[in-house]
């Protein structure tokens, strides 16, 4: 122990005239802040590269990559970091194809990455490669069939919709209250991926809407395991993490947290399964532990990969939707139609033939993806498409924010909010038919052997949402005439400040 504290200290010394300098820089750029954000290839210095740039757009990171993206011939270019370590940012379609299904096996989540995610997501299916990625993947798999599909819809989502959901709005709207709707819209996917994965009902969102340690530990741990990840300098938090210090003392009491709730739902299912000989519904949980697996810790970060991947994604697409369409009345038009034309259809039919609304929901994610930016690690030397010399170990992130912003993919008109570019008109039957884009043109839930298999759970849950709230509700936020929320990005995307909205009861007869 004292030999690791002399090494840390050693470090700290060593850094001192470094820090001195990013501390005068620091300062000079508070005094004299910069009028404006250059989009251009940040400007790059021996040793330190483009840690000025880096700095001073550190709270606006995917924005900031994605203005410097769409200045460049090619949507690609490197950033140097600190002490010679390079990350390339990508928006150029055929990069994307070529990382996520041509070269799959070049491009892999790599050892930085998953050392980095390794005390919250272990060995969990977003954090490894190779045959445990696939073996979790194939079991998951069995989950996302039709008939999976059906129960979800009208029994779990639809459930929580009618029993928690509505009656809250409801009485958000007859007292003329404010509530937060990102909020709102994470208890309720957690409560539902708890229950079809699971067999698990968490009861979170509840009219108190009550803190539950878990989940608060589970932002904290991904707001957290975010920053290691986008770290400037990645030393300091291996440091911190050694001296059990400053943040990562948070993160480690926030990941202790997540790990005990985790490990007692898998306790708790593994009696269930010894004193029952045959369960009513498999959920995923059982599947795993079915199949002979007994490592408690494994088990423990499967159940934390999916609860991330049911919990944040869906509810970060929704927030973001609902307040675009709150500015798009004529979207908000279309979609009461639709959900009018098809109120009298089972639940299940009438969410999977919303296709109005499902190209709404596509076009919101194309402006605000879950997760904007995804990174892997090149295995080997390789040259991407466009020419870009990728070096062994490097990372190579590609850029969904900056895809669904670029002119060269978009056209001119990508600033509109415009659900009708992924929709054809039948002249004759005046039916809408969806145009479903390339995934390597829109990437929002990945692409090629690693693509999401939640996305027709994820499309049924969110459109269940929409028609169940629109159908009786308006949604209105609650901010200042011009004032646009402030896109943040941990591991998926966020409002910053919550999405705070009033709500009010539509009048039947306008519906």
């Amino acid at each position: 122990m004292m030999i690791d504290l002399e090494l840390s200290t050693s470090l700290l010394f060593c850094l001192i005239p470094f820090l001195f300098l990013f501390f005068i820089k620091t300062t000079l750029t508070n005094v004299f802040p910069s009028s404006k954000s250059t989009s251009k290839i940040p400007k790059s210095y021996p040793i330190i590269g483009s840690y000025f740039s880096i700095l001073a757009n550190k709270d606006r990171r995917i924005q900031w990559t994605c203005d410097v993206i769409q200045n460049t011939s090619n949507l690609t270019f490197t950033l140097n970091r600190p002490f010679g370590f390079r990350q390339i940012f990508t928006a150029n379609p055929s990069n994307v194809q070529h990382m996520l299904k041509t070269q799959f096996h070049i491009y892999q989540k790599g050892n930085v990455l998953k050392t980095t995610m390794a005390d919250f997501l272990g060995d969990g299916i977003f954090n490894v490669d190779g045959d445990i990625w696939k073996y979790q993947r194939q079991v998951a798999s069995h989950e996302f069939n039709t008939k999976s599909l059906r129960n979800f819809v009208e029994t779990v989502v639809d459930t929580e919709l009618n029993e928690r959901l509505i009656p809250i709005l409801a009485t958000a709207a007859a007292k003329k209250t404010v509530v937060d709707f990102q909020d709102i819209l994470q208890r309720f996917a957690f409560d539902n991926i708890c229950k079809i994965a699971f067999g698990y009902d968490p009861a979170y969102l509840l009219p108190s809407l009550p803190q539950a340690k878990f989940a608060v530990a589970f932002e904290e741990a991904v707001r957290l395991s975010s920053e290691r990840v986008n770290a400037i300098f990645p030393f300091l938090w291996k440091i911190k993490r050694k001296l059990n210090i400053g943040s990562e003392k948070k993160f480690g009491a926030a990941v202790d947290e997540v790990r005990q709730f985790a490990k007692e739902l898998v306790k708790e299912k593994q009696r269930e399964l010894k004193e029952k000989t045959s369960l009513e519904s498999v959920d995923l949980l059982s599947r795993f532990l079915s199949t002979g697996h007994s490592d408690e810790n494994f088990v423990t970060d499967i159940v934390i990969s999916f609860i991330l991947a049911g919990r944040d994604t869906t509810s970060a697409a929704l927030t973001w939707f609902f307040w675009l369409i709150s500015g798009h009345p004529e979207v908000e038009s279309q979609i009461l139609k639709e959900i009018k034309a098809k109120s009298e259809c089972p639940v299940y039919d009438e969410v999977k033939d919303m296709i109005y609304t499902h190209a709404s929901l596509c076009e919101s994610m194309r402006f605000y993806p879950p997760v904007p930016i995804d990174s892997k690690a090149a295995a080997e030397d390789n040259i991407l498409p466009d020419g870009t010399f990728v070096k062994k170990g490097t990372r190579v992130s590609y850029h969904p924010y900056a895809m669904g912003r670029v002119e060269k993919l978009r056209g001119k008109d990508w600033a509109e909010f415009r659900p009708e570019r992924w929709l054809d008109k039948d002249d004759v039957s005046d039916n809408w038919t969806f145009v479903a884009m390339d995934t390597y043109t829109y990437p929002v839930f990945q692409a090629g052997p690693r693509i999401c298999l939640g996305k027709e759970m994820a499309f049924l849950q969110m459109k269940r949402v929409v028609a169940g709230v629109l159908r009786r509700f308006k949604v209105v936020p609650v901010v200042e005439k011009g004032v646009e929320p402030v896109f943040v990005s941990y591991l998926t995307a966020k409002m910053k400040g919550g999405f705070p909205v009033t709500i009010e009861e539509r009048n039947s007869t306008n519906l």
